[in-house]
């Protein structure tokens, strides 16, 4: 498996989609980044070879924010809307969908298994 940037990439998947695998490259950039360092994506990754492997590696570190420096980026994003006490802050603090999703129904992705309230009776005890 060739590694780029601390990630491990499927051998056997073309290099437009192998790319892909790297947290930040998706479908466009990975088709720009094959153009740039002229690969074929249909280029299997297995068969590319070390000089391919470390241009496309440069061309990653120099343009391009990938891995861990992006997951550091979106963290400090949402820690300073935590901290500034907007909107969008507050709901990521509550664990609640941020872009205006309903949360009567449909939201359990965000809120987690539903949590049973005790003591409701239902309507067959009652009589």
């Amino acid at each position: 498996m060739p590694r780029l940037i601390g990630v491990d990439i499927p051998n056997d998947k073309p290099t437009v989609v192998s790319l892909q695998y790297i947290y930040g490259i998706g479908p466009k950039f990975a088709a720009e980044i094959c153009k740039k360092a002229d690969i074929d994506p249909a280029t299997r990754a297995k068969d590319l070879t070390e000089g391919q492997l470390s241009k496309i590696a440069g061309i990653l570190d120099s343009e391009y924010m990938v891995e861990g420096q992006l997951r550091r980026q979106v963290a400090q994003n949402i820690a300073r809307l935590r901290d500034i006490g907007c909107y969008r802050g507050l709901r990521h603090r509550r664990g609640l969908p941020v872009r205006g999703q309903r949360t009567k129904t449909n939201a359990r992705t965000r809120k987690g298994p539903r949590k049973t309230v005790a003591g409701k009776k239902s309507v067959k005890e009652m009589r």
